[in-house]
């Protein structure tokens, strides 16, 4: 674990399991005059036609890999007050992991290849602002694990950085 990655856990002793023999660890921040909930809506929501258009793109892909996708997600303008913070809950494909209110909320997707958490830690920031940094913690299964996620990496860029800008866009 790097020592930024080491430096959140010891901030958040809850991350130090998520972040546990992870085989991959990224992080992503941004500022925005918002709370955690309405940022998890507003993150939640984000689904442009072209990213519609990349989970089509990967219903064929992940069959090579001998595994299939589960529907289509629709795009839906998740409302503030219906954010799970419960563990056991779902929000989208996501399981609610653990979550404190506008502290931390961390959702997982576990499939047969990998297992997917994506925590989002709320912080104060200057300017009556908080700083949100986007976690992605991924645990690969088996060998199809490493060869989807590093075939989606570009992409899962792309779509975090969208995800987050429409965070931090006024509820």
């Amino acid at each position: 674990m790097s020592n930024r990655y080491a430096a959140l856990a010891q901030q958040y002793p809850e991350f130090e399991t998520l972040f546990a023999d992870a085989d991959h660890i990224d992080v992503k921040t941004v500022t925005g005059k918002t709370n955690l909930r309405a940022f998890l809506a507003n993150m939640m929501s984000y689904q442009p036609g072209w990213v519609t258009f990349l989970y089509g793109v990967r219903a064929v892909f992940v069959r090579f890999l001998g595994m299939k996708q589960e529907g289509m997600p629709r795009p839906t303008r998740l409302p503030i007050e219906k954010v799970p913070m419960q563990p056991g809950q779902n929000l989208s494909f996501f399981k609610v992991r653990m979550a404190e209110e506008d502290r931390y909320w961390v959702g997982e997707a576990d499939d047969q290849h990998l297992k997917a958490a994506l925590g989002v830690i709320a912080r104060p920031a200057a300017g009556n602002q908080k700083q949100f940094h986007l976690i992605t913690v991924v645990h690969y299964h088996n060998w199809a694990g490493p060869v989807y996620f590093n075939v989606i990496r570009p992409f899962h860029h792309l779509v975090v950085n969208g995800m987050m800008r429409a965070g931090v866009k006024a509820s």
